[in-house]
């Protein structure tokens, strides 16, 4: 087989900081380097799909990053089509497209814009690289005049991918490039990327999703920054199923929710013009129930979570949450919830207890009271020793379980989590989710969103959006047996596949 891509012994530590010891590659109160990378070797064959995995700081983002000539490595070498990443920087870089983790997109400029300053980058232009990005572009030319901060997470994906292919690479990287994209996009972003595999072109990806692993030829297994295994999906999924496939979550579903509806919504309507992106929906949440709110990109789901926060008014229909009424006291209603936005929504420059307390008097709680709790809630999740540690300095994973607790520190009655778990490995979402269980367990009812199938599983109840309108509402298992469908994931793309407007 000829290789496209070829690592030797490669290394990389990031210089002496505070870090916290979360691993054992991480230095103690910041007296070593960090290693991101540590001896690593492996290749690529040319036209290979070729999957690089593992946990949350394992050192894929370094490895991406020095592939694409944009991180120097202590020690080893790497190769990109022939071209040595540091001597041959240049050639390199005219060889290879790269999709980082966060999207690389211009928000404030037009898709047609965004793509002619990547082309200019590359010294061609879209006309000279139009053929190589006709099937993926041809999708969302109709809407060039549009800001890419105004796309949705499917429109992202193909314009990122577009910007990536637009001076015709031979190597295409992509770093978790779907993170937050409904099931169904993913399943078509695939596809495409299938079809630049018969073009000849090598594809290097990440990501935390299962069904995507298994669609790669062979895949790296990367932790601690060493690799420790490389093989079929199948073979790698298998060997390590503790970390990639950990047992589920034994959650007893009971029906003895207090009978006390914490969420009612009547008829609700969001209009922009003659749009209605939120299309009268009804429903209701008790108290200390698990509610999955499911939708595609762009199916209303955003919209509707902002009214029933207090963020957006209604054009029309009723509503209340924790017993204040959406249209008339939105303010009271964002005292007595909790939210956990997609965005990660700590201060990442205060310390785990600064951002604790910061929260805690935003939502006006007593000084003893935090004192108290803090000390409380920094021992269940075991971060007593790092409470002195920048929020920054915090694993993915960490981050998201210490927002989830700030965001009910003060005991709301109800927390909303929109795509609490984008983005984390299996193992720290099962972690996740033992969080939420003890919450609901507390009478604190849970409003989630998430692109995890395997999440909408854990929910009491479940809706699933489709053009602005609830087209089912259910146990897991009762959408299961109405739509005949294995498992959530497949009665999500069965309904989701029905929309007649453009999630776009």
């Amino acid at each position: 087989m000829d290789e496209a891509i070829i690592v030797k012994n490669v290394s990389k530590s990031y210089g002496k900081k505070v870090t916290t010891p979360l691993s054992n590659r991480r230095g103690v109160g910041g007296e070593a380097p960090v290693k991101a990378l540590d001896d690593v070797s492996f290749f690529v064959g040319k036209g290979e799909v070729f999957g690089l995995i593992g946990p949350d700081g394992a050192g894929k983002t370094s490895m991406f990053r020095i592939l694409c000539s944009l991180l120097l490595p202590e020690t080893g070498t790497a190769s990109v089509d022939g071209f040595d990443v540091v001597r041959q920087m240049r050639q390199v870089r005219c060889r290879v497209g790269y999709m980082p983790g966060k999207f690389s997109l211009y928000q404030d400029l037009t898709i047609e814009e965004n793509l002619k300053f990547f082309a200019t980058l590359f010294g061609t232009t879209v006309e000279e690289g139009y053929d190589s990005i006709k099937a993926i572009y041809s999708q969302i030319e109709r809407f060039k005049d549009r800001r890419a901060g105004a796309l949705s997470g499917g429109m992202k994906q193909k314009l990122a991918l577009s910007c990536a292919l637009v001076h015709s690479p031979s190597v295409l990287f992509l770093d978790e490039p779907t993170t937050g994209v409904d099931p169904v996009s993913r399943k078509e972003f695939w596809e495409m990327l299938l079809t630049l595999k018969e073009r000849g072109i090598t594809i290097m990806a990440s990501t935390p999703y299962l069904d995507e692993v298994r669609c790669c030829e062979r895949v790296a297994f990367l932790d601690h920054g060493r690799i420790r295994g490389i093989d079929t999906p199948e073979v790698i999924l298998d060997r390590f199923k503790n970390i990639f496939n950990p047992p589920g979550i034994e959650h007893e579903k009971t029906t003895e929710k207090i009978d006390e509806n914490v969420i009612e919504v009547s008829h609700l309507v969001k209009a922009f013009g003659t749009f209605h992106a939120v299309d009268d929906i009804s429903f209701s949440v008790k108290r200390g129930e698990i509610f999955g709110f499911l939708g595609a990109n762009g199916a209303g789901k955003t919209t509707a979570m902002h009214m029933l926060t207090g963020l957006n008014q209604p054009t029309s229909g009723t509503g209340t949450v924790a017993g204040y009424d959406i249209r008339t006291q939105h303010e009271e209603i964002k005292q007595h919830i909790g939210y956990m936005s997609q965005k990660f929504s700590l201060y990442e420059d205060l310390t785990v207890s600064e951002n604790i307390r910061l929260f805690a008097g935003i939502y006006g709680m007593k000084d003893d009271d935090i004192r108290r709790k803090t000390d409380e809630l920094l021992e269940r999740l075991r971060f007593t020793e790092h409470k002195h540690d920048l929020v920054g300095s915090l694993p993915l994973g960490w981050k998201q379980k210490l927002a989830f607790s700030v965001s009910i520190f003060h005991e709301p009655g109800v927390v909303f989590l929109d795509e609490p778990t984008g983005g984390v490995d299996p193992a720290t979402r099962r972690q996740f989710w033992e969080l939420i269980y003890d919450a609901a367990a507390r009478g604190i009812t849970v409003f989630v969103t998430t692109h995890y199938m395997d999440e909408a599983e854990y929910c009491d109840r479940i809706s699933i959006m489709v053009d602005g309108k609830i087209s089912a509402l259910g146990t897991p298992e009762e959408l299961k047996q109405r739509f005949h469908q294995p498992d959530m994931d497949h009665v999500f793309t069965y309904l989701a596949r029905q929309a007649t407007r453009s999630s776009d």
